[in-house]
């Protein structure tokens, strides 16, 4: 009888992405110095850095806050930053996050029937459930009679506004994260559950698939050249246009674009215990701001509460530098260009970029007085508008078919960045949202 041999796990995945292939990865990636940089940081090179690194200016100050929130001095207990990280996590289903920062939690000294439920964590922790869900589903409903609870409860139950702000920031940093990791289509790390795998899966059947590169040859050419140089005229249109618009049309073009109804009806599998045994309430989600033929609650105007006026002073005066690096993260992302659009060079992509992030935080109530949300219609796409809104108000839903659906001829690195873009805008308007209520209370 022979004896058998040790098994060796396979990978279940091939590369980081189910969207973007692994070659475009390694051909567009960093330079050596970005990769010191993470590695550093992280103490390895993990999916989410390896696909960022197609932007290296961004990806150093993502790290810079990544580390900054959850290893430099603060308020919260290092074990404290990881679990809420792995709450806030869980509301999307984004069982890569979880796994990852339940370790760094375990690492830190956190105590594992933790990782049971909410039901086993500390009171104070438990008091967060209530801002965790509506920061990741619906932020416009935060108010002032919030935080009061959170801050003014029982002697050992009660958050200081430092301790608070730190959450809060963990708990969007989470909750965009997520939308990034779902939008790229990331692959559970090597050392994660799903990532390798004793039984070979296989290929025909079980193997994730990855979608081509876009390029001429999937679909018809022409209409993919076509659509990149009717985008293009469209932008620079809108550039040289001189016309202006009154105060009551700005609002009715931004109303008619927040009730626009954009479906985003895709059915997943089955969460993980793991991600089900974090999350109370897993039927609270997102809802449309704006619901056709019911009340909507009252828009917020970007002049009367602004991240530039408002929320950057507050955040650096509870948490001492956070402000800052968040406003480089911001500054970074809306500025992020390479002056060019598919197969063009030399290209103004301004208005575009200013049109996806302002279209993000028309999605979350959010309005711009003198931005013409007319400009959204002419330059986003029905196909671009549900990977949008797909990945940031309901990211476990994505699939590699809307990730594909939209801009065809489009490199892999510019989807990369509408993602980015997509975070970053998702993270700023729920921080307004209780940025706002915190003033409110404060005051």
């Amino acid at each position: 009888m022979m004896e058998q041999g040790v098994e060796i796990p396979q990978a279940l995945a091939s590369g980081p992405s189910a969207f973007i292939p692994a070659q475009v990865i390694l051909d567009e990636g960093p330079d050596q110095e970005v990769l010191i940089e993470a590695f550093l940081s992280l103490g390895r090179f993990d999916h989410i850095t390896m696909v960022m690194a197609l932007h290296p200016t961004y990806l150093s100050c993502f790290l810079r806050t990544q580390h900054a929130l959850l290893e430099l001095d603060g308020p919260l207990p290092r074990p404290w930053r990881h679990y809420i990280v792995v709450m806030a996590a869980a509301r999307h289903q984004c069982s890569y996050l979880v796994q990852q920062h339940s370790a760094g939690f375990l690492e830190a000294g956190g105590e594992e029937s933790w990782l049971e439920g909410l039901q086993h964590t500390h009171p104070k922790i438990r008091c967060l459930h209530t801002l965790n869900k509506l920061l990741a589903h619906r932020p416009w409903l935060i108010t002032q009679q919030h935080i009061q609870e959170l801050v003014c409860p029982g002697a050992d139950d009660r958050w200081s506004l430092a301790e608070l702000i730190h959450a809060v920031v963990l708990m969007t940093h989470s909750h965009s994260l997520a939308s990034f990791v779902w939008g790229c289509g990331l692959h559970p790390e090597p050392d994660h559950i799903g990532g390798h795998a004793f039984c070979p899966p296989s290929p025909s059947n079980n193997m994730p698939q990855s979608p081509h590169s876009p390029a001429p040859e999937d679909g018809k050419p022409e209409d993919g050249v076509t659509e990149v140089e009717a985008l293009m005229k469209r932008m620079v249109e809108l550039q040289q246009q001189v016309e202006e618009c009154s105060q009551e049309e700005m609002i009715t073009r931004f109303e008619r674009e927040r009730s626009e109804s954009i479906p985003t009806a895709v059915v997943r599998g089955a969460p993980s215990d793991l991600v089900l045994r974090l999350v109370e309430d897993p039927e609270f989600i997102y809802e449309d701001f704006s619901i056709r033929g019911e009340q909507s609650p009252p828009t917020m105007r970007a002049q009367d509460y602004s991240w530039e006026d408002h929320g950057f002073s507050l955040v650096n005066r509870l948490l001492p530098d956070m402000g800052q690096l968040l406003e480089e993260k911001f500054q970074v992302v809306c500025g992020l260009t390479y002056n060019r659009m598919a197969m063009h060079k030399d290209v103004d992509t301004h208005t575009l970029r200013k049109a996806l992030w302002n279209y993000i935080h028309c999605l979350y109530g959010i309005r711009y007085d003198d931005y013409d949300y007319g400009e959204v219609n002419v330059l986003l796409e029905r196909g671009l508008k549900m990977f949008v809104k797909t990945v940031a108000c309901h990211p476990e839903q994505t699939t590699d078919r809307i990730y594909s659906a939209y801009w065809r001829l489009f490199r892999h690195s510019e989807k990369v960045h509408v993602n980015l873009l997509l975070m970053e805008a998702r993270l700023q308007a729920a921080l307004l949202y209780t940025l706002r209520a915190v003033t409110r209370y404060m005051t």
